[in-house]
């Protein structure tokens, strides 16, 4: 899934999401190559002689913000720099995972490393530092507006530069002066614009866009799988997933969904069981699995392509050209993603809604074969009855949680930062959807797998009945009423370790299958 490489040289390859994850695990080495190290320089040199001449440039020999008119004298450029990181380190809330907080660092070198933004060579090998370590800087979750860059957290995150702050290093949280000592590291003294230069730009958006990327795809895939399963315990119908039905209306989603389901049902003697019945149409949730899974996959792809753009992009203000020329214009904003990541949000949400529709369905008692509430003996027992009120919860929240961000604005900087696009809250909410869906997921996968029991001694095709087995590793039939909560966190635990993809692609493998089709690969890397 992920496209990793042996090693990644920043500023001059081409990041992708999949190469940042593998970063920020230790999968791949990174670098700074010569050429690159001469751009840094010289973009260095440049702002060095516009202090020099004294002409007044943003953020250089200027104030911030509203500020943008005060001129600083050359003696204290450099105090203008460490004060920003001090006033602009605001951000409150509970501190955000250590891997975003990686990937932060490891964009920002990136962008960095471009050669448009006069930051020093020696601040730079700094930050390589903390990411080699895993010295990773505590950053609230809560402060951004998304756009003059997002301010709040990038000065959390490179406070631990000049001896501020927190981090997390060998497992415990310490001060980033105690890390100073441990390590005999001295705090740098930031020169003009190195301040500016650290904390503007999208990195905190961009970090949480990286893994709504990685975790989104990988309910796509498994709601794909569970889709399946839940078609054969409930004896649903494989001409809705039919090439010839996709070929009138080709979105590339869809198609892909389609392709998929139906090469998860090949060889499936469940679908032959019943493949003269009388039942006309299945409801929306089994017939309409490849427009609704394939619309959200559609949304995924969108984001992923935008993703790329600002993965590799100078996202930093005002952005150094050459001495005679800076512009101070607004690559920091973040609406570009904000709105992809409203939309991805949205698609999760829609994912793990028609999940719970499956759900509520497998209960009904209306598929031959399979008893009401998923078990024989009801009555004494309320059988799968109570896991769909749990997704229904989840289903209503994620509803709750689907409210653009992006459709609002308040204006900030004394009204200098007019339009702002609180895509760092959109970040952080659809990372909240999918854990929700992750759930969902979890409880269709339980509830599929005892529907699918019910088909017995029949057997489905090989991805499911491997699907099946895995399942039945750890949770076992349900014949009566047990502690069902139990059952649920080994449910999340197998969709968090995606263990339906190893168990699919290791029957690829085994067996030699081309699961996959060639025109469908873009929904497979990232």
């Amino acid at each position: 899934m992920i496209t990793a490489q042996k090693s990644f040289c920043f500023g001059e390859d081409h990041l992708t999401a999949g190469i940042a994850i593998a970063i920020a695990q230790g999968h791949t080495q990174i670098q700074l190559m010569a050429p690159t190290r001469k751009k840094v320089r010289a973009s260095w040199e440049k702002v060095r002689h516009i202090v020099s001449t004294g002409l007044p440039v943003y953020g250089i020999n200027t104030g911030f913000g509203p500020l943008c008119t005060t001129k600083i004298s050359k003696e204290d450029t450099q105090i203008l720099q460490a004060n920003i990181l001090q006033s602009h380190s605001v951000g409150v809330g509970k501190p955000i995972a250590s891997e975003i907080a990686k990937l932060m660092l490891i964009l920002k070198v990136h962008a960095l490393a471009k050669g448009y933004s006069g930051i020093a060579e020696s601040t730079l090998d700094r930050i390589i530092w903390h990411i080699e370590n895993d010295a990773i800087p505590l950053v609230p979750s809560q402060g951004s507006v998304g756009a003059s860059g997002d301010l709040a957290p990038l000065s959390h995150l490179f406070l631990p530069l000049i001896g501020l702050g927190k981090v997390v290093f060998q497992g415990k949280e310490i001060a980033a002066a105690e890390l100073l000592e441990k390590t005999g590291l001295k705090p740098l003294t930031l020169g003009p614009k190195e301040g500016l230069a650290l904390i503007n730009g999208t990195q905190f958006i961009t970090a949480h866009a990286v893994k709504v990327i990685e975790r989104l795809h990988s309910c796509l895939t498994q709601a794909d799988v569970i889709g399946a399963m839940m078609i054969e315990g409930l004896q649903g119908s494989v001409k809705p997933f039919f090439n010839e039905l996709h070929a009138l209306r080709p979105y590339k989603g869809n198609i892909h969904v389609a392709k998929r389901i139906k090469r998860l049902l090949k060889g499936s003697e469940i679908l032959e069981d019943h493949i003269d019945c009388e039942r006309v149409q299945d409801p929306y949730s089994l017939r309409c699995i490849p427009q609704v899974h394939g619309a959200s996959r559609n949304a995924w792809l969108h984001l992923k392509e935008l993703l790329e753009v600002e993965l590799n992009s100078v996202t930093d203000n005002p952005v150094i050209i050459d001495a005679e020329l800076t512009i101070s214009g607004g690559n920091f904003h973040g609406q570009p993603l904000a709105m992809a990541l409203d939309y991805a949000c949205l698609a999760a949400s829609e994912l793990g809604n028609i999940s719970d529709r499956r759900i509520y369905l497998a209960l009904e008692g209306n598929s031959p074969g399979v008893p009401k509430l998923l078990m024989d003996d009801t009555g004494i027992n309320s059988g799968y009855m109570i896991l769909q009120y749990t997704t229904a919860a989840l289903a209503s929240e994620n509803k709750g949680l689907c409210f653009p961000s992006s459709a609002d604005s308040i204006p900030t900087s004394l009204g200098q930062e007019d339009h702002v696009s609180m895509g760092s809250i959109g970040g952080r909410k659809a990372l909240q959807v999918i854990e929700n869906v992750e759930k969902i997921l979890a409880i269709e996968l339980l509830t599929a797998a005892q529907a699918f029991e019910y088909r017995k001694p029949m057997k489905s095709g090989i991805f499911l009945e491997e699907v099946h087995k895995a399942i039945r590793k750890e949770v076992p039939f349900a014949k009566k009423d047990r502690v069902f909560a139990e059952d649920i966190e080994k449910g999340i635990e197998m969709i968090k370790n995606k263990t339906i993809i190893s168990v699919i692609s290791t029957v690829k493998n085994e067996k030699n299958m081309k699961f996959q089709v060639p025109y469908s690969e873009e929904f497979e890397t990232y």
